[in-house]
């Protein structure tokens, strides 16, 4: 599978044009296969999403990829390119504090973007509503040695309060409203959220910064691309 992986990230890299050393050095380490069925592993380096059940797919490995990267990155700008996503970074990649910094991943689906964020921070929380879902990839997080990444059955909308306040925060579904305001509470000024925003299939991948120093809480918004995301799945009355 290395080959696979190398593959997958060369593709990445010149195919999107999203050069990210750090980024794509931990996707080239981690067995993105072990994250799905056996039945889909032959898939499992496609530039495609992959099935993990109840509805619900691991994300295509350009889309981990750019996520990660706009997630602990400084400010980006993104030059035209392939469908408009492809990212060229110059110049310092990633925040100095990234390695301290305490993330929340709504959406944890097979596990593999926790995965992927716990070789780049200090602690990942992950919260899955899919009670199935959630279940395996524990277990699996466990199994592989992720012990820096805790995860819970639950609906993401509410966030972790009890381990606020985060560094960061990323959001793994579509949401066809607006972020819930319960998540910018949770997040530290000076942090991250990211979050595939919009209705129908297409989702505008956006990008909040919480500022720093404001009378009331305000937050910088970047928009970077268009992106295919299965739903947001709210907790039912």
């Amino acid at each position: 599978m290395r080959e696979k992986r190398e593959k997958m990230v060369e593709r990445i890299r010149h195919t999107y044009g999203l050069d990210s050393p750090k980024v794509l050095s931990v996707m080239l380490k981690i067995p993105r296969e072990k994250f799905i069925s056996r039945v889909y592993r032959g898939i499992s380096y496609d530039d495609s999403p992959v099935p993990v059940g109840s509805g619900q797919t691991m994300s295509q490995p350009y889309t981990v990829a750019f996520m990660t990267h706009l997630l602990i990155s400084l400010s980006t700008s993104l030059p035209a390119g392939k469908a408009g996503l492809s990212l060229r970074k110059k110049g310092k990649e990633i925040r100095k504090d990234v390695k301290e910094w305490k993330v929340l991943e709504i959406g944890t689906g097979s596990g593999y973007q926790a995965a992927v964020l716990s070789c780049l921070v200090k602690e990942v929380y992950t919260v899955e509503i899919i009670k199935d879902l959630a279940t395996k990839a524990k277990k699996k997080l466990k199994k592989l040695g992720y012990n820096n990444v805790f995860a819970k059955t639950g609906s993401g909308e509410f966030g972790w309060k009890e381990k606020a306040p985060f560094d960061a925060i990323l959001i793994t579904a579509g949401i066809e409203g607006e972020v819930p305001e319960v998540l910018f509470k949770q997040l530290k000024e000076g942090g991250v959220l990211v979050a595939p925003i919009g209705r129908g299939y297409d989702k505008v991948m956006m990008k909040y910064i919480k500022l720093k120093n404001s009378r009331t809480p305000k937050l910088q918004t970047e928009k970077h691309g268009i992106f295919h995301f299965v739903p947001f799945v709210h907790k039912k009355n």
